[in-house]
């Protein structure tokens, strides 16, 4: 995982105040498809579109990013949390620390895990405290994660889940992500609770957590705050994409924006009418592509075709 592709499809970021790690770009770097260097910064009147940019717009060699003095976390782990309190207090729950993911096999009414990075002791309502360190991941060794249990450390050993020398979640999967408006958190978890009994068996976990609303283009927070629903599926690339389908028809009703670098099924059709920028975006592109020297078929599936339909 490279930063410029994670700052490419607007990925990570947790915590109602924070944005994904595009939102930490100030300047990018391209060469374009003429060979020229160009150096794009914000407040330039392209920025907001091409830093989420898909790699349509040219091969990035450089970013910059807004940097801040360094802090010290801690983590708590806690456990079996009733999914009837979290549809009491999702929003208190989901803003009571710096960043908070909520960790479900959607196999019952509880909440697996709910993980707190913060710099106090916060109590979640109806959950415990886990005795010792913990995977989201049913079965899987602790060992890879990061320090649990309050103990303090440096954000960058906090607020990744998984330590930076082992492999992160399973290492044998395919994910999927939704981000829906953080106030329709309750109403798409209780959609997607409709529909467990298909989700659970494709499923290894699934996270909940809300990122911060921003204002580039194809960032599937953009202009609004939001809760994203993550989903680790089995590696069965024929049983997971039926049953993202079914998802992604009960999120419908809430707008929900898939992440561009994982997997989904939503036609092209449907996401346009998702983002308000949608038709600049693909403007942006000609403009600074106008050979197709970058396009493949995802960016022509999604942003070339001349099918409002396909």
């Amino acid at each position: 995982i490279s930063v410029a592709g994670a700052v490419a499809t607007a990925t990570h970021g947790s915590g109602h105040a924070n944005g994904n790690l595009a939102t930490a770009v100030s300047a990018v770097q391209l060469v374009t498809a003429t060979g020229d260097v160009i150096d794009i910064k914000r407040g330039d009147a392209d920025f907001n579109g091409i830093v989420v940019g898909l790699g349509g717009f040219g091969v990035v060699t450089a970013v910059t990013l807004d940097l801040r003095p360094t802090f010290e976390l801690s983590q708590y782990v806690y456990e079996n949390l009733p999914a009837d309190e979290f549809v009491a207090h999702a929003d208190e729950i989901l803003t009571s620390a710096y960043s908070v993911s909520l960790f479900t096999d959607w196999r019952d009414d509880q909440i697996n895990q709910v993980w707190v990075k913060t710099n106090q002791a916060p109590e979640p309502l109806g959950a415990t405290l886990a005795d010792g360190q913990r995977h989201p991941v049913p079965g899987m060794s602790p060992e890879s994660c990061t320090e649990q249990q309050g103990v303090p450390g440096p954000w960058y050993e906090r607020l990744p889940h998984f330590r930076l020398e082992f492999t992160p979640s399973s290492g044998e999967e395919l994910q999927s992500e939704y981000f829906v408006p953080r106030d329709k958190a309750v109403a798409a978890f209780q959609a997607l609770t409709k529909i467990q009994d298909q989700i659970a068996p494709i499923l290894q976990i699934s996270e909940i957590r809300t990122t911060a609303a921003d204002d580039l283009w194809l960032s599937p927070s953009n202009g609004r705050d939001s809760v994203v629903f993550h989903f680790t599926c089995v590696k069965d690339t024929e049983a997971v994409p039926p049953v993202l389908s079914v998802i992604e028809e009960q999120l419908a009703p809430y707008g929900a924006r898939p992440h561009w670098g994982k997997l989904f099924t939503v036609p092209p059709a449907i996401l346009r009418g998702r983002y308000d920028r949608y038709a600049d975006f693909q403007q942006l592109l000609s403009q600074y592509d106008p050979t197709n020297k970058f396009r493949n078929d995802f960016l022509d599936r999604y942003f070339y075709s001349g099918s409002p339909e396909t």
